[in-house]
């Protein structure tokens, strides 16, 4: 199968590192306070570049009296839509040529999906504009990317290594997919915190302030937002259901922490080797992103530390699906 989809295997490995570059770029614009860096989508007051020029400043003034061009933001924000819509095109193109090779056993339910999927991201890219940060957009937008990246590497997986499994105990198959679905929820944690700009409202550790507790109001912090005439930038969340926000994305990821260490403990005892070798890969990426996650903290958020953890936070999740689909054809093929 590998010979016969080159090409097609050659777009889905560069569409990867496309997703993780985008999944970064998106980081750096939300981080440098770039996301309404540009008014308007899918352009940037009215033009396809930042306008910079005197003829281009007067047009966006005249289109968008209410703004004023700030250059440092804009370019974060059409950076990452040129990035962005490079990744939609390319996937477009992976499921045309995956149609056209049906007949030859490619798959197409899975590109189809990416396809689908990346419209539909496209979309949330623009209401995140639109809605002017709606924090739920916003997380939906982040989320949407991790899983862009993810059906990617196991398009990749399912055309390069069909045959790849891998047979363990059945506590460690299920394991496994908790500690998926744990990370899932815990990116969505995250994504809740940065969508909220509640990153800073905790600069102690392991957990947040002497007293926390007493003022931290869950229920704001959770509390389902309305677009409207409302602009989120900055947040609006008192300071209160910030720690709230932040407090839990912290006990989640001394969940995770948890959950993946056991999961690596039980890799290492199995006995096939390719579960031997996946623990330490485990190991080294969720130590990784814990000690960015603690950095972030007591280093007060610098946005090269922050980009990073948003970008291991997408190969923790990139690395426990693999995982989960080479366990689920070992079961299938224990079965068979």
């Amino acid at each position: 199968m590998t010979r016969r989809f080159t090409l097609t295997r050659r777009l889905v490995g560069f569409s990867i590192v496309l997703a993780m570059v985008v999944i970064m770029l998106g980081a750096w614009t939300r981080l440098s306070d770039a996301g309404l860096g540009c008014p308007d989508w899918p352009g940037c007051y009215g033009h396809l570049v930042v306008p910079e020029k005197d003829h281009q400043l007067e047009r966006a003034a005249a289109l968008f009296p209410e703004h004023t061009v700030e250059a440092h933001k804009a370019w974060p924000e059409m950076i990452h839509r040129y990035f962005a819509g490079t990744l939609g095109l390319l996937i477009y193109a992976i499921a045309f040529f995956s149609w056209r090779q049906r007949k030859q056993g490619h798959p197409v339910i899975l590109p189809t999906f990416l396809a689908i999927w990346v419209t539909w991201q496209a979309a949330l890219g623009m209401w995140t504009v639109t809605l002017k940060l709606w924090p739920i957009v916003v997380m939906a937008h982040l989320l949407g990317g991790f899983i862009t990246l993810v059906a990617l590497a196991i398009l990749h997986l399912n055309i390069s290594f069909p045959e790849m499994h891998v047979e363990v105990k059945n506590r460690t198959r299920l394991l496994a997919k908790i500690a998926a679905a744990v990370v899932f929820v815990q990116i969505m944690l995250g994504g809740w915190v940065s969508a909220n700009y509640a990153a800073l409202a905790c600069t102690e550790f392991p957990i947040c302030h002497v007293g926390w507790t007493e003022h931290a109001d869950f229920a704001k912090g959770f509390e389902p937002h309305y677009p409207g005439e409302k602009n989120y930038e900055f947040g609006l969340l008192s300071p209160e259901a910030r720690v709230a926000v932040h407090a839990t994305h912290r006990i989640g990821a001394y969940t995770t922490f948890a959950v993946m260490a056991l999961l690596v403990f039980w890799l290492w005892r199995e006995k096939a080797a390719f579960a031997k070798l996946f623990a330490p890969v485990l190991a080294v990426v969720l130590i990784v992103q814990m000690s960015l996650g603690v950095a972030n903290v007591v280093m007060h958020l610098p946005l090269n530390v922050a980009v990073a953890h948003n970008a291991v936070g997408a190969l923790l999740l990139l690395t426990i699906a693999i995982l989960n689909v080479v366990l689920i054809r070992g079961r299938q093929r224990a079965q068979t």
